[in-house]
């Protein structure tokens, strides 16, 4: 006797066979069933249904947000070097604060409902979509999946950084990088205060400080800062150590940037879809306000992250201009297909309801972990009870501000 034959004696693999092919075709007839492209009967009484109001009404959207969103993006990356607009002001900060409000508040109020109305819909059958609560398992895996591409992409972006540091360095150089990216949480000075930074904003501060008390004699001897004696005292490290910081940070922004636009992106093509799609004045113009209002603060974050990311300038251009126009052209597709595309049909409201709630996952984590806790952890905000408070009220009031919106959008 075979082996085969032995097997399928022992564990009856041809009714096991027989019962998964049963079960595979089941759920697969099931998806291809809620995933179907026939409309479904919606008794709705639209009495603002105007056509050609409408388009013109769309085409004032398409301009209205793609300014916005190029103005709110263009902001931290061409005043950069401004006073008044750098990404390392307290100014910016506090705007920081208030546009990461606006996206946490993005993903609560406005995706994940949304999200978990097109899967629970009538339109789609009741098995499997009323089954299981989909939107927020969705919501809850893309959060994690982006912890997982977080962590993933910022270690390989950290060893390309630490290779290229190592192979520009002497052998026998100071050790204290190596020392501090050892430590998740260390100790930086505040004045006379110690507090703990996390990560790598307090590893890059840790490195600084580290340097900031040795001098160099003009004789190659070393003196701390309160017994150094001699006119040809100078500071060793000061300007590599800033240098340092710089890209530090710049490491942990390229990830945040990339990551945060996807997020961003996602969810825009289905906002431009729906708001093209429709042929109600009444509801394309608060639309208008809404997601003006929306994209011009996401475009305020997204373009904080990619300048102080350091990105070359073409991709830094690519990633604006790209974050800009999705939001216009997923209105013209819309606009394009609003005569024969069928919102309400099973495959739509799927679609809608799978991406909405993905998005809604990547940016509650987003808002939370990169934007919020990275500036409310450092040092310049544990050292600046000013800022503190300005910034807790900027957050405060982005997060209502456009919570309060899903009133009219």
């Amino acid at each position: 006797m075979s082996l085969t034959e032995e097997l399928d004696a022992l564990f009856d693999l041809k009714s096991f066979r027989g019962k998964f092919q049963i079960f595979s075709g089941n759920i697969l007839q099931v998806i291809s069933e809620s995933m179907a492209t026939t409309g479904c009967v919606v008794e709705t009484q639209d009495d603002c249904r105007d056509e050609s109001e409408a388009w013109v009404l769309k085409m004032i959207a398409i301009a209205t947000i793609l300014t916005a969103g190029v103005t709110g993006v263009a902001i931290p990356l061409v005043g950069k070097k401004r006073r008044l607009l750098r990404t390392d002001g307290n100014l910016f900060i506090a705007t920081k604060a208030f546009a990461a409000g606006v996206i946490l508040a993005t993903g609560f109020v406005h995706m994940l409902p949304d999200g978990s109305s097109a899967l629970s819909d009538p339109c789609l059958p009741e098995k499997p979509w009323s089954k299981f609560p989909f939107s927020g398992f969705i919501a809850m895996m893309a959060s994690l999946l982006t912890l997982l591409f977080d962590f993933v992409g910022t270690q390989f972006y950290e060893r390309r950084h630490e290779g290229k540091a190592t192979a520009g360095n002497e052998p026998g150089g100071d050790k204290s990088v190596e020392t501090a990216s050892n430590s998740v949480i260390v100790p930086v000075e505040c004045g006379a205060e110690k507090v703990f930074g996390v990560g790598i904003h307090a590893h890059a501060a840790h490195h600084s400080h580290s340097h900031s008390h040795r001098h160099t004699h003009p004789h190659g001897h070393q003196a701390s800062d309160g017994n150094a004696v001699g006119l040809g005292i100078g500071h060793s490290h000061g300007f590599e150590d800033s240098e340092e910081e710089e890209e530090a940070g710049g490491v942990r922004h390229v990830v945040v940037s990339q990551i945060l636009e996807l997020g961003i992106v996602s969810h825009s093509v289905i906002i431009g879809l729906s708001l093209g799609v429709s042929q109600s004045p009444c509801s394309i113009r608060p639309l208008i306000a809404a997601l003006s209002f929306h994209q011009f603060f996401e475009g305020l974050a997204l373009g904080g992250c990619i300048s102080q990311a350091r990105l070359k300038w073409v991709s830094a251009t690519v990633m604006a201009c790209f974050f800009a126009i999705t939001t216009p052209a997923g209105i013209g597709v819309g606009t394009g297909v609003a005569s024969f595309y069928n919102p309400n049909s099973p495959r739509a409201l799927a679609i809608e309801g799978i991406l909405d709630s993905v998005s809604a996952g990547i940016l509650v984590y987003m808002a939370l972990v990169d934007l919020i806790a990275a500036d409310f952890m450092s040092k310049r905000m544990r050292c600046n009870a000013r800022l503190q408070a300005v910034s807790l009220l900027a957050l405060f009031l982005g997060a209502g501000l456009m919570s309060s919106l899903a009133i009219w959008a």
